[in-house]
């Protein structure tokens, strides 16, 4: 599920309104990952839809550049969609717009892995 919004929504209320939408298309979902800025989605995801929601945080400690777990699962796909020109920038008008461009690049790399088999 994708959803683009404007810069002033915060990270918290973009995630809660792409949980709602996922809570219909995806019933069986019960374990989300987050990165550790969301940590206000475990009581709201918990007492909406019985979700668990697992933050992904750097080791206690650490210094300079750590890999996070389940984290490099976002860079990767970041890195992904730098292969696709529209979008390098935020060069779209409408949010609806972006939301389908990320769809047509995930299609994309998607129908070419499966070419491949």
């Amino acid at each position: 599920m994708v959803l683009v919004t404007a810069a002033d929504v915060s990270d918290l209320a973009g995630a809660k309104q792409l949980l709602k939408g996922s809570s219909q298309l995806f019933p069986s979902l019960r374990l989300v990952w987050a990165d550790s800025a969301y940590a206000g989605l475990i009581q709201w995801a918990s007492r909406f839809w019985n979700w668990t929601v697992q933050l992904m945080k750097r080791p206690a400690g650490a210094i300079g550049f750590v890999v996070v777990p389940r984290r490099w699962v976002v860079e990767r796909t970041f890195g992904w969609f730098m292969t696709y020109r529209r979008l390098w920038r935020d060069s779209e008008v409408l949010p609806p717009v972006s939301e389908t461009m990320i769809l047509v690049a995930m299609i994309h790399l998607m129908a070419r892995r499966v070419s491949k088999l």
